[in-house]
């Protein structure tokens, strides 16, 4: 059990300092610097956070799990990760400092992604078949709820735990024959690598029974509550970074390709489009704007989780998302 930390006072110390002056925040990814992180390091280029009183810098993360003990330790004060592994880390960590405070992949990218010519471009293709599946990942973490959607023995399916840096390889190679992960990621990993788009199957979790959301930025609790308009100007440059994003995916992707030059300008590009289309702008972004939740949707989440994850105690949405610190007005409306 994680203790209400004290540890938090690195962070609120980073933030402390005059009102004129910028208050420094260290922003952790979930993963690396590829197409859906350019929002994020355009705003920064472009001085939205500037304009919101903030000196941010951003890290790379290592899967969807990765940022949560981030935030919860006080080592970052806001992050992007999984809010359904934040939940179970909350069950997991009753009191640990972290919660979601806004959605940004409101359809979840969680997916299965398979080779035609190896059997898999249906979910019941997955019996008998080798699934690739890195530990720490999100889509891995949801795979259960995805299969008992759809009727899958997983006694019957051989799960080989892979590294991240080798899952897209050995799907490739015909080591395995479909791999865990986010859809815009492994799908145009595998393109790079040389695999015909023909022969590839993108099974998306949430097209299939999986009623969960997504990626959201997370905060440490104690140096949000310490400094709430800080969180809240963090949120309204990261709407105003993915409304760029949306409007010149070319400028957004040059201010990536500074944090990871060895990366290919026109695959980011795509990778960066497919989030937008698949995974932010959806129909109810469109309607209701980015960041929040449905609440009975979210509901129907929690239950879902409970069919394959029982809770040590009964969750509570309140301690899992606060909307809060969102900000106001049509910064949120994406178009």
């Amino acid at each position: 059990m994680i203790p209400k930390y004290v540890l938090f006072a690195g962070a609120v110390a980073i933030a402390a300092g005059t009102a004129s002056a910028q208050t420094e925040m260290s922003f952790a990814l979930d993963w690396k610097f590829e197409g859906p992180a350019a929002p994020y390091t355009h705003a920064i280029d472009a001085g939205l956070f500037e304009a919101q009183g903030l000196d941010v810098t951003i890290t790379e993360g290592a899967g969807s799990l990765d940022a949560i003990p981030k935030v919860a330790t006080g080592a970052f004060p806001v992050g992007f990760a999984d809010i359904n592994s934040v939940m179970r880390f909350l069950d997991q960590n009753p009191g640990a400092p972290v919660t979601a405070v806004m959605m940004v992949y409101d359809k979840p990218p969680f997916a299965v992604v398979g080779r035609v010519s190896q059997g898999v471009s249906a979910p019941a293709d997955l019996e008998g078949r080798v699934l690739g599946a890195p530990p720490p990942d999100g889509a891995w973490a949801q795979f259960p709820i995805f299969a008992a959607e759809n009727g899958i023995d997983i006694d019957a399916i051989t799960v080989e735990p892979v590294g991240f840096p080798t899952r897209e390889p050995m799907l490739a190679q015909g080591e395995v024959d479909a791999v865990t992960g986010f859809s815009f990621s492994s799908t145009l990993n595998l393109i790079r690598l040389g695999v015909p788009e023909d022969d590839i199957s993108v099974i998306l979790m949430a097209d299939h029974g999986v009623d969960l959301y997504g990626n959201a930025i997370i905060v440490n609790t104690d140096f949000a509550e310490a400094n709430p308009e800080a969180i809240t100007g963090f949120l309204t440059a990261i709407a105003q970074g993915w409304q760029a994003a949306i409007d010149d995916p070319d400028t957004a992707v040059k201010a990536l390709l500074k944090r990871n030059p060895a990366a290919d300008a026109d695959l980011e590009k795509r990778r960066l489009q497919l989030a937008i289309d698949d995974n932010v702008l959806t129909d109810h972004v469109r309607e209701n704007g980015m960041g929040n939740i449905d609440p009975e949707r979210f509901a129907r989440a929690i239950e879902q989780t409970k069919t394959v994850y029982e809770f040590q105690n009964e969750p509570d949405a309140a301690t899992f998302f606060d909307d809060s610190y969102l900000p106001e007005g049509d910064v949120l409306m994406l178009k």
